[in-house]
């Protein structure tokens, strides 16, 4: 069966390049300016609220509960079973008349609900958890640019890190735009994205530098346009394979697992365009001004 080869396509990539660091360096001042006005919008692991102990007619379900808050604005809400008939649930807002709202949508539903305790609840992630995550994430970066160092080059290195730093901080600025909770699931989906951008921008910067001994006949340029070209149906399929389950998880998996595949969506986005644009843009336009072996 014939396949589409893109390798044998020549897309002029770094024609655009000051366009598309514009356009990245745009994004990242807007995102920053969200960041420090707007803040971001804490789940209930971060910022503490209520934990209220209930104890239901029936066995019941945690995802027929959360559908049932859903339409009170608590779907966001941490819900645990501990058994068959009583459930955890842990949500931001303090005040009772969203305590009586939540009872009394339960009780529509499934008849008298036995409130077992309410207790006011700390921070489960508290400010020394978030410190120790952002020593752990800067020395993964830290790591990453010593690899990519050692392995290819410097230069090769710091291109993946500032591509990473620019998926990280458009990702923040986007949750922080929308609304949207940051919860302990989006931690681990932007560690996981870090990751799947990584991979990617190895992959364009490996070609690089396997075609870096026709850089005297080519230019920089070109070497890295047709790099990017080579690697290019590889990029495509990486992001199609892994953009379906996640929108499928998106539209169909219920208010908690479409937050989390929506930070896996703005991820996949962003990555792929970094790797293809930003890591490479970035090593272009640093040789140009200051041109090296490698």
């Amino acid at each position: 069966m014939a396949t589409f080869d893109a390798s044998k396509l020549n897309l002029p990539f770094m024609k655009y390049r000051m366009v598309a660091l514009g356009l990245s360096l745009v994004l990242i001042l807007g995102s920053i300016l969200l960041l420090a006005t707007k803040g971001v919008n804490f789940s209930v692991d971060f910022s503490g609220g209520v934990a209220m102990q209930l104890e239901f007619p029936e066995a019941t379900d945690v995802g027929a509960v959360r559908d049932a808050l859903s339409g009170v604005g608590q779907g966001q809400a941490t819900i645990q079973a501990y058994d068959e008939k009583n459930i955890l649930i842990r949500y931001q807002d303090s005040g009772d008349e969203v305590r009586k709202e939540i009872l009394k949508t339960l009780e529509e539903k499934y008849g008298e609900v036995k409130v077992q305790k309410v207790d006011t609840v700390g921070p489960v992630v508290g400010k020394e958890l978030r410190k120790q995550a952002f020593v752990a994430v800067s020395l993964a970066i830290v790591g990453i640019l010593v690899y990519m160092a050692f392995r290819f080059s410097f230069r090769f290195g710091a291109a993946a890190v500032l591509s990473l730093v620019h998926d990280s901080i458009i990702m923040l600025g986007i949750y922080s735009l929308t609304g949207r909770e940051i919860s302990t699931s989006f931690i681990a989906a932007i560690l996981t994205v870090i990751g799947y951008s990584l991979n990617d921008s190895i992959v364009v910067l490996d070609r690089i530098r396997e075609n870096w001994g026709q850089l005297r006949s080519r230019g920089i340029l070109e070497l890295i346009n047709t790099s990017i070209n080579q690697t290019l149906s590889r990029t495509i399929n990486t992001s199609l394979t892994t953009l379906l389950p996640v929108l499928a998880m998106f539209f169909l998996g219920g208010e908690v697992i479409s937050n989390l595949a929506f930070a896996f969506l703005i991820g996949i986005i962003v990555g792929t365009y970094s790797s293809i644009y930003i890591a490479s843009a970035v090593l272009a336009e640093w040789y140009l001004r200051k041109p090296a072996k490698k």
